[in-house]
């Protein structure tokens, strides 16, 4: 359906909207019925897993996050890898870290998948999470520390840790004989696949080992171990992204749809593109109008599509019933404009966005 235009073209910020409109949007049937099932097989993978790896979208750091990854996984040490951080605007990194922290989350690290950065940083994370914290029973999934003798490793043979003592940290000489098992996490399209990769170039010079995609959904299954380096012994268990059966709210279901989580069909890509043109023009990130030649800021979705599209030569011709007959008009493609639109978004090309930027206004949460 069409967006009614609101002729807001050329106005002063004071102007533009200071509100979405979400009423009526129903963001229950963005959950597909596969996602459950992942949730239930990463759960039952658990007696394998020394520690977890959480990525998410470094452009919605404080939302989006599936709240049933701490509930059901959250016995684990757990790491949080913000990815695309090329992508998002950090200028206010520190207030993100202080919020998170407030949230308990004090392990947090940024990447950039593409260019490899801060990568080297997640081994020895790993490591110094699971040397420090209690060596939990893998196969123990609801009680307190027990002794590890015997406990399965990733390839189901005995853990060379076997007769470690109960409640001691692991000491840097014992590390360097385990195999670790890391399991990670997130909701769809965040880079999960691509962390692994990226892991795999860093410390074993090889290449891809998983499928990455531009969309969510790649990854469907909980897959077998991917050796990502040799010293200390470490595999990764890569997952399907998961996303909460109830989203948060309207507002951030579109968050998550405009940085690729959700796929954009199910969503509408005209309403995301709006949303997008409404976060832009809000935030005064008006590379847009410079990208497409616009010539001035608008806050009106149609508008805007039908330049770009003209701009695009993404045109099609119609048939119109009039009195005289059928005439061939020629009509803006909008679909195809809003792809383009939400594409030169995704890949950078508008510049840096932090789409959470009210919510690090205001005050961190205290820490549970």
């Amino acid at each position: 359906m069409r967006l009614a235009a609101r002729a807001l073209c050329g106005a002063a910020r004071a102007a533009w909207r200071e509100s979405f409109p979400i009423d009526g949007r129903d963001v229950a049937r963005w959950f597909p019925g596969h996602m459950a099932k992942g949730l239930k097989k990463m759960q039952s993978s658990l007696k394998l897993v020394d520690c977890i790896i959480e990525v998410h979208d470094a452009r919605i750091p404080l939302s989006g996050r599936n709240p049933l990854f701490q509930e059901t996984l959250g016995l684990k040490p757990h790491l949080l890898v913000l990815n695309k951080m090329d992508l998002a605007d950090l200028k206010e990194q520190q207030k993100i870290m202080q919020h998170l922290e407030g949230e308990g989350l004090k392990n947090v690290i940024f990447t950039n998948c593409v260019k490899d950065e801060n990568i080297k940083q997640i081994i020895p994370m790993v490591t110094e999470l699971v040397g420090s914290s209690y060596r939990y029973h893998r196969g123990e999934v609801g009680g307190g520390p027990v002794p590890a003798v015997g406990r399965p490793s990733c390839s189901g043979a005995p853990d060379p840790v076997a007769e470690h003592s109960l409640g001691s940290p692991l000491s840097p000489g014992s590390q360097q004989n385990l195999e670790f098992c890391v399991m990670v996490i997130g909701v769809p399209n965040v880079g999960k696949s691509s962390l692994i990769n990226s892991l795999r170039r860093q410390h074993l010079r090889k290449g891809k080992a998983t499928r990455v995609g531009g969309e969510p959904g790649i990854t469907r299954a909980v897959m077998s171990r991917i050796q990502v380096c040799e010293q200390p012994l470490m595999f990764l268990l890569d997952t399907p992204g998961v996303l909460a059966p109830r989203i948060q709210s309207v507002e951030t279901g579109l968050k998550l749809a405009l940085c690729g989580s959700v796929l954009d069909h199910l969503v509408g890509e005209e309403t995301l593109a709006d949303y997008l043109l409404y976060t832009l023009n809000r935030h005064q990130l008006l590379g847009y109008v410079q990208h497409y030649g616009l010539g001035e800021a608008c806050d009106d979705i149609a508008s805007v599509l039908k330049r770009v599209a003209v701009k695009l030569r993404k045109t099609q011709k119609v048939k119109v019933l009039t009195g005289t007959g059928d005439v061939n008009v020629v009509q803006p493609n909008y679909p195809a404009a809003a792809r383009d639109f939400l594409r030169a978004f995704r890949s950078g090309v508008l510049g840096p966005v932090m789409l959470d930027r009210d919510l690090l206004q205001g005050p961190p949460a205290a820490e549970p």
